[in-house]
């Protein structure tokens, strides 16, 4: 990189005035940090570009080993499957023809679950009449606040006069 010191910088300054002038050196200063903050901008953008182009690289080699990995662990798991289905068809072949089973012959059927008759509050909610609802408080119907202040707003019993 090129050194500048304020002594280089004050020795490029005082050409430049006595080369350009007073006049102008104002106004191509301004051109030349415009240039420079330009070059900077393109500078850091091909960076950003080579960084992201470099961890694109990376993702798509990780990706790769991944679903290699991946392609592996569902090949064991596949023999092992077929490893295990073997094992299981030795071992309950040996058995005689009763079936413990619950239903079916079949040996995956699983026995039934007890389910408690209260967890079905939505089916209890639903099956209470409406005229019990009415009478108990229950809405059954919203309202807004408007029509609410409509319905118990007393009437008056005779037109003014």
């Amino acid at each position: 990189m090129i050194d500048l010191g304020i002594s280089k910088l004050a020795l490029i300054g005082a050409v430049a005035l006595i080369v350009i002038g007073p006049e102008k050196l104002p106004r191509v200063a301004r051109t030349v940090g415009a240039l420079l903050g330009k070059a900077q901008r393109y500078v850091s953008d091909v960076k950003a570009e080579v960084s992201r182009s470099m961890e694109l690289e990376e993702l798509k080699k990780m990706k790769d080993s991944v679903t290699e990995a991946a392609r592996d662990v569902e090949a064991s798991v596949q023999s092992g499957a077929s490893d295990f289905e073997k094992s299981w068809s030795e071992a309950t072949s040996g058995l005689d023809g009763t079936s413990t089973s619950y239903g079916a012959n079949s040996a995956f059927d699983t026995p039934p679950v007890y389910k408690h008759p209260k967890k079905n509050w939505r089916l209890k909610q639903k099956a209470m009449p409406q005229w019990f609802k009415a009478r108990t408080g229950v809405r059954t119907r919203t309202q807004s606040g408007a029509a609410r202040v409509a319905r118990f707003r007393p009437r008056s019993s005779s037109a003014p006069r």
